[in-house]
């Protein structure tokens, strides 16, 4: 299992025009249009149908098969897969109007993305969130420089959890990232096997953006395109 692999990447913006969601909710499957049909907010309900839709139209031209055919399943703790392709191996996120999905096989995969933006309680999420070592290496950084390196850490670890399926309960200041180089983990807890099975990459979404994709395997990123 030591090869490297590849992991596709499709980065998109929701779009805003209603005319989409016909084509998106068409390919949506009952428990998906029922969750849909509770979100009350419409640009949020709009944000749901277009995004899982489509999820569902990248996998069906991923796997040759029908979208509205797919049976997407969800672990206890929420992370989805399909059940017919245990092989096949997917994973998205999305901030604001930016979703970002990422496929590949035979490995454990977490994305995510985030908007950078300063908050208020920045400092009382690294102390909470960050190991000591990567608080010690936020606090010496220059104010400029801690916003775009806290959205690092946190999408890393973000994805680290997704990509174990145990999500933010696993405890995200039990992932360690090494600061100086971010690709590598320090440690992880002791569920989820070595911290050197672990790798992370950054993905360059563009300005005031930032994401990351954690993997059990040694990956390198490719750029969908047709999506």
């Amino acid at each position: 299992m030591s090869d490297t692999i590849e992991v596709t990447v499709f980065q998109a913006k929701v779009c805003t025009e209603t005319l989409y969601d016909q084509r998106y909710w068409a390919v949506l499957d009952k428990l998906e249009q029922t969750q849909a049909s509770r979100i009350k907010q419409p640009l949020l309900q709009h944000r749901y149908v277009e995004i899982h839709g489509r999820l569902r139209i990248l996998l069906g031209q991923w796997l040759n098969e029908s979208p509205d055919l797919l049976k997407i399943s969800r672990t206890a703790q929420g992370k989805p897969y399909l059940a017919d392709y245990p092989k096949l191996s997917f994973n998205l996120s999305h901030t604001g109007d930016y979703v970002l999905f990422a496929v590949t096989r035979q490995a454990q995969l977490g994305v995510d993305i985030e908007v950078c933006k300063a908050r208020a309680n920045l400092a009382g999420l690294v102390a909470k969130c960050f190991s000591k070592q990567e608080q010690a290496y936020w606090s010496q950084l220059p104010k400029s420089d801690q916003v775009p390196a806290f959205y690092r850490f946190w999408t890393q670890k973000e994805a680290f959890v997704k990509a174990t399926g145990a999500g933010i309960a696993l405890g995200l200041n039990a992932c360690v990232i090494n600061p100086l180089y971010p690709s590598v983990f320090l440690s992880v807890p002791d569920s989820c096997g070595r911290a050197s099975d672990w790798h992370s990459l950054l993905v360059d979404c563009g300005t005031g953006l930032s994401a990351a994709i954690v993997a059990d395997r040694p990956f390198t990123i490719v750029n969908g395109s047709g999506f």
